[in-house]
């Protein structure tokens, strides 16, 4: 019988326990650190007990899910693998593991012409293309843009659960602009991710005003008790970004018409791949292969980020107060290469 996901959330944690040769682990500790592991990924707090560790290590021990781990016991007290290196998590797939996620992608390609599960699409491939590289030993045929190591991505299954749950946190936040880490209550309404980069966004008592923080200048985060949960009626996480490039809004939210020149080359990208969802042609040079384009978007630092990211080939041409601030950038940027001493 398949392991549930609490099984594997601890048989996980006890495998890192158990790899981390610099401490003596036992019986009590494997207990605690997998009731914490619990705690953070699915917001359980019910304890775990004695018997349930002892039962995980048996199956641990045991070829039933494949592992066969060489789990010891020394000096009568504490546990350890045999074997130095080894994880369960390096072991082969199994035919089994195989079928049952097989299945799971099977299915969930069937969903993907539905409208509400389109966004899927990219998901299911990429599950699909790992199943085959375990399958078959081979090369990744899809590669997808990520930043494994990125500092706060752990915090992504535990503040998605806070989320589901309603439940009130305390922070331990610390901008790049400050010097020291300040501590407040947050509602949490929303985790989006932006150039691999995730933001959690939400609300403080009192204003209920809308903050985002992102995740990697996120020190800590613990559940509150005695503040109930407060949602903000003027956020409405489904259509919030409709009229936004990246994950800020001002204190002015109202969009703006943009609009921008761009040079031929970059007519061919900025056409197959919009700036943004309201983009619209408003001219096509016949001469040059020119055009000038429009987008209906709530002006902010993100905005003015995608536009310099293509260089000369893109020009802000409305409205002025826009284009001056991409002429000072973009002059502030040129002085800089200026100055430099040559090498």
């Amino acid at each position: 019988m398949p392991a549930n996901k609490n099984a594997l959330i601890r048989y996980k944690t006890i495998d890192n326990c158990l790899r981390n040769k610099y401490r003596r682990w036992t019986l009590e500790d494997l207990v605690e650190a997998c009731s914490d592991a619990l705690y953070d990924m699915e917001g359980i707090s019910k304890g775990i007990s004695v018997r349930t560790i002892q039962a995980d290590i048996q199956m641990m021990r045991s070829d039933k899910l494949g592992y066969n781990a060489p789990i010891e016991v020394y000096d009568h007290k504490y546990y350890r693998y045999a074997e130095e290196g080894y994880s369960i998590t390096d072991m082969p797939m199994s035919q089994n593991d195989y079928e049952v996620m097989q299945e799971a992608v099977d299915m969930l390609r069937q969903l993907e012409d539905f409208d509400q599960f389109a966004e899927m699409s990219d998901v299911v491939s990429r599950l699909q293309d790992k199943l085959s590289i375990s399958r078959h030993n081979r090369k990744p045929i899809i590669h997808f843009d990520s930043v494994p190591h990125l500092k706060g991505l752990k915090l992504l299954n535990p503040l998605y659960n806070y989320i589901a749950h309603r439940q009130t946190l305390r922070i331990l936040y610390q901008p790049f602009s400050a010097t020291q880490p300040s501590e407040f209550i947050l509602f949490p309404y929303l985790l989006k991710e932006f150039r691999n980069r995730w933001f959690l966004y939400g609300s403080r008592p009192g204003d209920l005003r809308l903050y985002n923080l992102a995740l990697d200048r996120i020190q800590s985060v613990e559940p509150v008790g005695d503040v109930p949960y407060c949602e903000n009626p003027d956020f409405d996480s489904e259509h919030f970004f409709d009229d936004v490039i990246g994950v800020s809004k001002n204190i002015d939210r109202t969009p703006r018409l943009i609009k921008f020149w761009a040079s031929p080359d970059q007519c061919k990208y900025i056409k197959t791949k919009p700036i943004h969802q309201s983009q619209k042609l408003i001219h096509e040079n016949p001469e040059d292969g020119s055009c000038i384009f429009s987008i209906n978007v709530v002006i902010n630092l993100e905005m003015y980020s995608v536009f310099m990211s293509y260089g000369p080939g893109v020009k802000v041409i409305y409205p002025r107060y826009a284009m001056t601030y991409m002429r000072e950038q973009l002059k502030e940027a040129l002085d800089r290469y200026d100055t430099l001493n040559d090498t």
